[in-house]
């Protein structure tokens, strides 16, 4: 298990993550709803991410599952353009070339495209589109991706270790606000 929400204490980041700041001021909490145990994370025109150091090969424990839920997602979102390039709710994992697999929930980019995302200096960025609208807002969503397969589709090639994971919340490029939750986060040897 990457993420047990069960586990951690108001107000600080949960044992092994990290906040990491790219713009504005950072809102997240652990909280508790009809579900069980969450991690709360709110963006004002701001962007961050928890993230954790992971060692893992991807082809023992192929499976990354998680659930999410967005409540409120940034007006005019859309990854495909820098100027726009926010969402309520991501999950980048990251592998040892320096190359990353992010699971979005877009605001306006339709479910299922993937494609190349706007890249940094030596970081490579490949966006999978698991959920886009308001259509199943304000309700938890199973996720289950094989990451290996995704590297494979997104990269050509076998996917190397993964290094990390971050669970991220931007919208500073809209100027807007977002707001998401996330539960329980879990590489597995099956699908979920």
């Amino acid at each position: 298990m990457v993420l047990d929400t069960a586990t951690w204490d108001a107000g600080r980041p949960p044992v092994g993550w990290q906040i990491k700041v790219n713009h504005g001021r950072p809102e997240f909490g652990a909280c508790q709803d009809d579900s069980g145990p969450c991690l709360h994370l709110k963006s004002v025109r701001a962007s961050f991410g928890l993230e954790r150091k992971v060692d893992l090969v991807p082809g023992r424990m192929p499976y990354l599952t998680w659930r999410w839920k967005v409540t409120q997602l940034p007006g005019g979102g859309d990854f495909r353009r820098t100027t726009t390039d926010d969402q309520a709710a991501q999950v980048l994992v990251a592998f040892d070339d320096n190359r990353v697999i992010t699971y979005i929930w877009d605001s306006t980019a339709p479910k299922g495209i993937a494609q190349p995302a706007n890249s940094f200096p030596f970081l490579h960025i490949f966006a999978v589109v698991c959920e886009s609208g308001a259509a199943d807002a304000n309700r938890w969503v199973a996720e289950s991706h094989n990451v290996a397969a995704d590297y494979e589709r997104a990269y050509g090639r076998p996917a190397p270790r993964v290094k990390g994971l971050r669970l991220q919340i931007n919208s500073q490029h809209t100027g807007s606000v977002a707001e998401s939750y996330f539960g329980e986060v879990a590489f597995r040897s099956t699908p979920e």
